[in-house]
């Protein structure tokens, strides 16, 4: 295995530093399935013939014949792959627009977002402090980390899915970085190449969209790739229920995966829920700590644009419930629940193939359009119940959390709090313009009336909470803080993470700003999502901060990467333990932390 260095548009040394995608020279001798059925179904027959008739010398000619006609369907695979390589050259080369800075693989790969290689597990030094006994258990950051430079426009969320899995045990760290084995990896795998095209990064312009999925049915028409098992990369998420621990992207079904004992992460493969989950999921399931269950829904370009459903405490899909009532395609890429109700939202994103027609990308925004929030009872059959509230200029990506209140006269209540995103007509092209303001908006579902509160003005996103108080009203929100000059049309690096007691509005009705508790990571030195761990969940006289918020930060100037371990209750978040980890972990997504004695169950 050898690394290549891409070409830069920059040339400092920190961009050389990272930008290097890892190439399998090795010969790869697995073929794709439709090759292994064409060969095995003669040598079959073949077999059965030379077993009747006792013929050692035959059975020597056939083995003679396989190899033969196993090397022309090489050859025909080879010659067809060198086809399709032009043709994507071609598309690249002259029907392509030139690449606006958000979809150029050589600048938005560079510096941490550029990928890293796969590493089985290794043990890691504690620099600093010591990690909390009541860390016994495994860590795990979902990200995208593309396999292959990609060929043409790529955007960030384009990436194959790693996962960077820290697994605790008395004190001593084990990290690991793999991929998920998604359908899309080992295909490309086995050719050595991308083939799907990109489904954000390569979706500019009718021409060259249209040009790249005629020779995606090209390969699928010739057996080059099993579009059945999917196309999606896992690289959003991680989560568990039903006892098993999946990963998640919202273009395709779960992908389980399992922790070993050694710390290693294995992919065990498509998880559809014995034939009743046929399409996508989101990637942010809800899970209700206490009943087990989780709640989700799939958004789609054509009518039902969403439809809810939830799984059992067994993980057991429960059936489909369309959602007709949203008239337009929405990106809706996360929901909330409270006790009672499943909160769903409609944003300005949507899907339009006239946004293509006119240059623009698959996925735009709709600035005519005006948000709505959707509540529905949890347990709902249908959508009758289903009620929508306009609340302009509310566009959310993720939420972070909902619960369930009564007005004096009787009147219920739903409270959401998620951070806004304003300049949302930025999201794609110009990720460093847009900013998160946290709100808190109240929906008086009998008078319909919908009010709203700014909780904090700073730019704020990937929103946790202590997961004991999803659905249930709750005080304390953890959140990435962006950094305060962004580089241009890059995703969110996050300078430090700040804890917001979101209740502080109703004590001081004059505060605007929740903040109580934040921390700085350091000069060039940034990070992704925090995630929060309750100290002892199990029991129930504890307060809601009292853990540890744990979070994968990289100093670019040194080129490491660490895990630190901070004190959630502490005004400053002080670091408790800081372990350094063996390979740079590059900026990602979101994950989960799940105790031992779970893994023990899984």
């Amino acid at each position: 295995m050898e690394t290549v260095s891409c070409c830069s548009i920059n040339s400092h040394s920190s961009f050389h530093r990272y930008t290097n995608f890892h190439y399998h020279t090795k010969t790869i001798k697995s073929r794709p399935s439709f090759i292994v059925s064409l060969i095995k179904t003669p040598i079959a027959r073949r077999s059965r013939k030379q077993e009747n008739s006792s013929n050692v010398d035959s059975r020597n000619s056939l083995l003679e014949k396989v190899q033969e006609n196993s090397s022309n369907v090489d050859s025909r695979n080879s010659l067809l792959e060198k086809v399709f390589k032009t043709l994507d050259r071609v598309i690249v080369e002259f029907l392509d627009p030139p690449l606006h800075l958000s979809v150029d693989a050589n600048y938005i790969l560079s510096d941490n977002f550029a990928p890293v290689k796969e590493l089985s597990p290794t043990e890691c030094d504690v620099i600093q402090g010591s990690i909390p006994a009541c860390l016994n258990g495994v860590y795990i950051r979902n990200g995208p980390n593309p396999q292959f430079h990609p060929n043409g426009p790529h955007h960030y969320f384009d990436g194959d899915g790693m996962v960077h899995s820290i697994r605790i045990s008395n004190g001593r760290a084990t990290f690991c970085s793999r991929y998920v084995k998604t359908n899309k990896y080992l295909i490309e795998h086995q050719h050595r190449s991308n083939v799907v095209p990109n489904v954000i990064g390569g979706t500019r312009g009718i021409g060259p969209f249209m040009a790249r999925v005629a020779v995606f049915v090209a390969r699928v028409i010739f057996g080059q790739y099993d579009i059945i098992n999917g196309i999606g990369v896992a690289n959003t998420n991680v989560s568990v229920f039903g006892g098993k621990v999946y990963a998640l992207c919202e273009s395709d079904i779960p992908y389980a995966v399992k922790v070993k004992d050694d710390g290693d992460v294995i992919t065990l493969g498509h998880d559809d829920f014995g034939g009743k989950l046929s399409k996508n999921m989101t990637a942010h399931p809800k899970i209700d700590h206490k009943t087990k269950e989780a709640f989700a829904f799939r958004y789609w370009a054509t009518k039902p644009y969403l439809t809810y459903f939830r799984f059992d405490s067994n993980g057991n899909k429960q059936p489909d419930v369309p959602i007709f009532s949203m008239e337009h395609p929405s990106l809706t890429h996360d929901l909330a629940i409270t006790q009672k109700y499943a909160i769903v939202c409609e944003t300005q994103i949507g899907a339009s193939p006239m946004n293509m027609i006119h240059g623009g990308r698959l996925v735009g925004v709709d600035s005519t359009k005006v948000p709505r929030v959707g509540v529905l009872p949890r347990y709902a059959n249908d959508e009758s119940d289903m009620k929508w509230f306009e609340v302009p200029g509310f566009n959310i990506f993720h939420a972070v959390n909902a619960w369930d209140e009564t007005e004096e006269d009787g009147s219920e209540v739903v409270v959401l709090v998620a951070p806004n995103i304003l300049s949302v007509e930025h999201f794609f092209d110009r990720a460093d313009l847009i900013h998160g303001s946290m709100e808190k908006v109240r929906i008086n579902l009998r008078t319909g009336v919908v009010s709203r509160k700014t909780l904090s003005s700073n730019n704020l996103e990937f929103p946790v909470i202590n997961p004991a108080f999803i659905g249930k009203k709750n005080k304390y929100v953890y959140a990435a803080t962006s950094e305060q000059s962004p580089v241009k049309c890059r995703m969110m690096r996050a300078s430090g993470v700040a804890k917001l007691d979101i209740a502080a509005t109703e004590e001081n009705k004059e505060t605007d700003e929740c903040t109580i508790a934040s921390r700085i990571y350091g000069n060039n030195c940034f990070g992704g999502e925090p995630f929060f761990i309750a100290r002892d969940p199990e029991d129930p006289n504890m307060e809601e901060d009292d853990g540890y918020v744990v979070c994968y930060v990289h100093d670019e100037s040194l080129g490491v990467s660490k895990f630190l371990v901070m004190d959630a209750r502490s005004p400053t978040l002080e670091v408790v333990a800081e372990v350094k980890l063996p390979q740079r972990v590059p900026y990602g997504l979101h994950g989960i932390f799940i105790r031992e004695k779970d893994l023990d169950e899984m």
